[in-house]
Formats: C-alpha cells, sequence, structure tokens
C-alpha cells in the first residue's frame, strides 16, 4: 500500500532531508586523493548526529555503516573500507538519515579530483546520470505515473549510449526506508498502468547505470552487499526523495 503523508509529516521528513542534503555535500566536499571510504562514513555519522539525525541505513539489519561507498564498479550498497580513493575514480555515495520516525534517502557520484582528471567520456558519463535526475524529477506533479519518470530515466540514459540497472530502483519513502511504490529507472510496460502520482506521496528518485552492460552481480568478496557490474565497467547512482505536493514536487534533500 502506498502511504500518503500528511503536511506534519512530510515537514519532519524535510528537515531531516535538510540534514541529510548538508551532510552529504559536505562529505562529497571531503572527497580527495588519499582520503579512505571509512573517513567519509565517519565524517557522516559525526555530522548526521551533531544535527539530531540517526544514520538511516544502521537500522537496516545486519548493516552497520551511515553511507554505502561505490568506487569505481560498485553498483551499489559498497560497505566502507580503507580503500584509499586515487585521482580520477568515481565515488557514488548513498546516505540516509531517520528523525522523527521518518526516513530520507540520498546519493551522488562524483570524479575524485574532479572531471579535469578523466577522460571526457567518463566526465560525460557522471553528467548524464545527474542530468536524468533532475530531468526525471520535473516529471513529478500529481496525475503523472510513476512511469512518466522512468520513462525520463531511460530516455537520458538509454539516448547516452549507456544503460539502466534493472534489478536496483528508486522507491517509496517514509517510516521505512523502503516503501511502495516501485520507481524503477526504465518503463515496464503501460506508463498509464504504473502508479498515479497523488499529493502527500514520497518518493526516492534514483538513477542507477553503468557505462557498460545493464548486468549486475555481488562481488566476489562474499559480504552479500557489493553488488558490482558483471563487465567490470564504471557505475554510477544519483538519488533525491521527492514530496509530490498540490502544484508539483518539494525536493526533500
Amino acid at each position: 500500500m502506498i502511504e500518503i503523508k500528511t503536511d506534519q509529516e512530510i515537514a519532519i521528513m524535510a528537515k531531516g532531508g535538510k540534514i541529510l542534503a548538508e551532510t552529504l555535500f559536505a562529505v562529497v566536499q571531503h572527497v580527495r586523493p588519499g582520503v579512505t571510504e571509512l573517513e567519509l562514513d565517519a565524517l557522516a555519522e559525526k555530522l548526521i548526529r551533531s544535527q539530531g539525525g540517526e544514520p538511516a541505513f544502521q537500522f537496516v539489519p545486519g548493516y552497520h555503516h551511515t553511507i554505502c561507498a561505490s568506487t569505481n564498479d560498485v553498483v551499489v550498497h559498497g560497505i566502507p573500507s580503507q580503500y584509499v580513493l586515487k585521482e580520477g575514480d568515481i565515488i557514488g555515495i548513498d546516505c540516509g538519515v531517520k528523525l522523527g520516525g521518518f526516513n530520507t534517502d540520498m546519493s551522488e557520484s562524483v570524479i575524485v579530483g574532479g572531471p579535469q582528471t578523466v577522460d571526457k567520456k567518463v566526465a560525460d558519463f557522471v553528467d548524464t546520470g545527474k542530468k536524468a535526475l533532475d530531468l526525471a524529477i520535473e516529471q513529478i506533479k500529481p496525475g503523472n505515473h510513476v512511469g512518466d519518470v522512468s520513462h525520463v530515466i531511460q530516455m537520458i540514459v538509454e539516448g547516452a549510449g549507456y544503460s539502466v540497472v534493472r534489478e536496483l530502483i528508486g522507491h517509496g519513502v517514509g517510516r521505512q526506508l523502503h516503501e511502495e511504490p516501485e520507481v524503477p529507472g526504465y518503463v515496464k510496460g503501460a506508463i498509464e498502468k504504473t502508479p498515479l502520482l497523488k499529493e502527500g506521496m514520497v518518493i526516492a528518485v534514483e538513477v542507477i547505470y553503468n557505462m557498460g552492460k545493464k548486468e549486475v552481480e555481488y562481488a566476489g568478496n562474499h559480504d552479500n552487499w557489493t553488488i558490482v557490474t558483471t563487465d567490470g565497467s564504471l557505475s554510477g547512482l544519483f538519488e533525491r526523495s521527492i514530496a509530490v505536493t498540490k502544484s508539483g514536487y518539494k525536493i526533500l534533500t
């Protein structure tokens, strides 16, 4: 069942989302050669707790970190490690905040050392994911469907020659980190048969995409979390938590 949030509940989520956005962008600013994934994780936890929030991912059974650090061919759910970031790496940082009983979810991908450290094709790959997210969010308003969001993501990503991951998708968010409806980055069937967007819905729109083929698999380290591209190609992810308003949308993160 898709939960419709009250104005008061969305206000709580907006407070948590502000903590999350400020935290994630501070962590992104700390990304540089020589920094470890675990250092970024520790910084994120410190910033969230200092503002009265709780790391949402630590409430997921079996997960003990504040962020997921997905570097290079890691698609999602990368467990932060002692890996030392180097110039030209792509790192996707996924993070969540729990505040007042409600969750918000967000991710961003950046190039370590900046876009000038990589080939233009790699920089274009990262830019495409952010563009797809921004244009997909513009589709959010009452009367549109989830499929309208999905269509834009797929059109932008595949139109640039990349692939949308099928097994990993966006989702509703609220009291639970993952709620209905599913928000895939590709169109599944007729758009008009996908869930209708209504005022009070909150969805986490995710662009999860690969430079190479769309297939993914669990990494060979057997941690049962880390998912990588099957062909070893680069992967990227961008995510925002969005509330559907009377006239359109409100970005909570």
